[in-house]
């Protein structure tokens, strides 16, 4: 056999030779076949191995009992596992298809040849496709009908109230559907979507042009949801509140933020006996007299938000803290002053598990009366709390042990006592951030690595650690987020620590970490195969060296390498050629950057959704690779020195999944105005921006 073959197929399907491992599956053959054993990871992709093993096409396979490769079939989590499950014989294709009951999808125009190939599908996510318009919708209807329940449109900007009066006659038994960001929509969709009496779950995320006439009819047909998301629906009120309350008596879930709801709206929603989740972020018409209203549902509410509601004062929450009250989550982040006595009452809430004071004025002893009937607390989040002590963190950990998740983000006063107190009493600690808090040093990080070895996400940015610091935090081997931003005095070394350990790592953010260099790179990603996402901004000393050992990573969805000016086009193919899945990629300000880095960045990420180009030196060729690319949303386009007008307006119409684009200010004159509406009318929002020209 050819052995360049051989390894190509390798590299084709990710087949690494260390496939055969200790795990084993009992293989059952019917008709008295007895047992067989094979050990195997990834065995189920081995096609060829497979093939030699069985001595013909589909072999002793045939024979397999179809409830047994399910059963095998679902043991596979991994997504390169399931389809090199799919590549072993047309057997296994078969079962694998049959089996399927979930489908996301990246191209709307694979749509009607994957519902034919998956005729069982009963979730449809289409969220990355952003041309969904009335036909495919009908297609939809036609090749799933009675099977599907849960369709996700979200940013699909193209359809229509005709397109989904369609679908929902086809699919009648569908009982969740995501319209967020669909800023198309209006009450005529809402008469469309009143058909489905099995719905449960709406959303309407940032669907502006919606009315209360539309909730009237989603209110008259929908009366079995339980989950509705109306946040950022700027045209509802309290009489479309009024009309779900009155007829939705099973809701659970609703999110009014960003509405003009009041207290009227507030007392009809107080009739929903099932309501366990409401969240009211900056809803400026909710005072302590809306609060009020929510007593009846005191037995009932799990979660409550009421952030930068700036009418509601200690007096109406002290109206909802009783010791009868099962609420477990109470967010009041920059809503009002917190004073002792509203501290005082929240101890009543016994089932507390989430609190967050972000952003919140805390007069009085504060912080250091707090927890001492918050036994069940798993995160508290004091952001941007101005005063925060060591002393007062030490009070909450000590009463609250169970904690797992803390945000002292900007709590500039803490110090390495606060992370000893934290260390020492939260043994099951999963996600510490404290960026900004400059007085934590390597003493704080020592006891934190020997104690909280569960730890997941650690956000150190702008704090002084060293690189004794990350090799007592690497003693923290489950981590899957480390973010290092502005780390001024950790080098490679400190880097090699976590590689050599956190071996999960899945998403590391070194920004202007500036003594960061190629040798770092390559020991993450030697070491950390499954990271997601790189942010490597004005880390200056990084070259085409790093880019080379960034293209291994075969998982990588986001790349940031902003102001790394030794970086070439070079290195850019190299990452094309590797990072197939990269869906975010800024290189602004990488000055030595062209065309060519553009074009094989093109040409092997075809699934990009979001660049930024600024302060490259390329041309309209480098532009127009990008501005074609099937998925491509976001575009920033800033100080193009080489770009044309010309190839400017023809990047700006060539994709139509095109969802906001920045651009120079000073374009806004040159652009014509029916340019600028043809584009926006495609859905397209144009930013303009000032920004110097260095």
């Amino acid at each position: 056999m050819d052995k360049r073959g051989a390894q190509g197929r390798e590299e084709r399907f990710g087949v690494k030779k260390d496939w055969l491992r200790d795990t084993t599956v009992l293989w059952s053959f019917a008709g008295g076949f007895g047992q067989m054993m094979f050990g195997f990871s990834r065995v189920m992709g081995r096609k060829r191995v497979l093939q030699e093993l069985s001595g013909a096409r589909d072999g002793l396979f045939s024979l397999l009992d179809e409830n047994l490769m399910l059963s095998i079939l679902d043991k596979l989590q991994d997504y390169e596992d399931r389809q090199a499950w799919c590549l072993v014989c047309k057997r296994f294709l078969a079962v694998e298809a049959s089996s399927r009951k979930s489908v996301r999808l990246l191209r709307v125009e694979v749509v009607e040849n994957v519902l034919r190939r998956y005729r069982y599908v009963e979730e449809l996510d289409l969220s990355r496709c952003a041309q969904v318009d009335d036909e495919t919708l009908e297609s939809i209807g036609n090749l799933t009908g009675n099977n599907l329940r849960s369709l996700n449109l979200t940013h699909s900007g193209k359809f229509s109230e005709n397109g989904l009066l369609s679908l929902v006659k086809l699919c009648p038994s569908l009982q969740l559907l995501d319209l967020s960001y669909c800023s198309q929509i209006g009450d005529l969709c809402m008469v469309a979507i009143a058909q489905l009496a099995k719905l449960e779950t709406l959303s309407l995320f940032n669907c502006r042009n919606i009315t209360d006439a539309g909730l009237g009819c989603i209110a008259a047909g929908c009366k079995n949801l339980r989950y509705l998301n109306l946040r950022w629906c700027l045209g509802v009120s309290d009489t479309g509140i009024s009309l779900i309350s009155n007829n939705c008596k099973q809701l659970e879930t609703v999110d009014l933020s960003f509405t003009e709801v009041t207290a009227q709206g507030l007392a009809s929603i107080a009739v929903l006996q099932n309501l366990k989740n409401l969240f009211l972020d900056s809803c400026s018409g909710v005072d302590d007299a809306g609060l009020a209203c929510l007593q009846k549902l005191q037995k009932s509410l799990l979660v409550l938000d009421v952030a930068r509601c700036q009418d509601v004062t200690d007096k109406g929450l002290m109206t909802l803290a009783s010791d009868r009250a099962p609420l477990q989550k109470l967010c009041l982040s920059y809503c009002l002053p917190i004073t002792d006595g509203l501290l005082a009452r929240l101890e009543k809430l016994k089932s507390l598990q989430v609190i967050r004071l972000d952003g919140c004025v805390i007069a009085g002893v504060g912080l250091a009366s707090i927890g001492k009937g918050w036994k069940a607390l798993r995160e508290f989040s004091v952001s941007k709390v101005r005063g925060v002590t060591d002393g007062q963190i030490r009070s909450v950990v000590e009463r609250c042990r169970n904690l797992q998740d803390l945000d002292f983000t900007c709590c500039r006063e803490l110090t390495d006592l606060a992370i000893t107190s934290v260390a020492a009493c939260c043994k099951n600690l999963r996600s510490l951030k404290m960026e900004s808090c400059s007085l934590v040093t390597d003493k704080g990080l020592a006891l934190l690595g020997s104690n909280c070895t569960a730890l997941e996400v650690v956000d150190f940015t702008d704090c002084n650690i060293t690189d004794e610091g990350l090799k007592h935090l690497a003693a923290c081997t489950g981590l899957r987020t480390l973010k290092l931003g502005y780390c001024l005095n950790i080098t490679d070394k400190g880097i090699k620590y976590i590689a050599s350990r956190c071996n999960n790592l899945r998403e590391i953010d070194l920004y202007r970490s500036v003594e960061v260099g190629d040798s770092a790179v390559s020991s993450l990603a030697y070491g950390c195969p499954r990271l997601r996402s790189i942010n490597l901004s004005y880390c200056t000393k990084i070259t085409d060296a790093s880019l080379h050992s960034i293209s291994k990573l075969r998982d990588l969805t986001q790349l940031e390498v902003r102001a790394c000016s030794l970086l070439t086009s070079a290195g850019f193919v190299s990452i094309a050629g590797g990072c197939r899945k990269l869906l975010e990629l800024d290189i602004k300000r990488c000055t030595s950057v062209d065309d060519n880095a553009l074009l094989a960045i093109a040409y092997g990420c075809p699934n990009l959704r979001e660049v930024n180009l600024s302060y490259c030196r390329i041309t309209d060729i480098g532009l127009m690779a990008i501005a074609r690319l099937s998925f491509i949303q976001n575009l920033k386009l800033l100080h193009l020195k080489g770009v044309s007008l010309d190839g400017l307006v023809e990047a700006l119409f060539s994709s139509g999944a095109l969802r906001k684009v920045k651009l120079l200010s000073s374009l806004r004159m040159v652009l014509s105005g029916l340019t600028t509406q043809a584009v926006e009318s495609r859905g397209c929002r144009l930013r303009w921006m000032d920004k110097p020209e260095s």
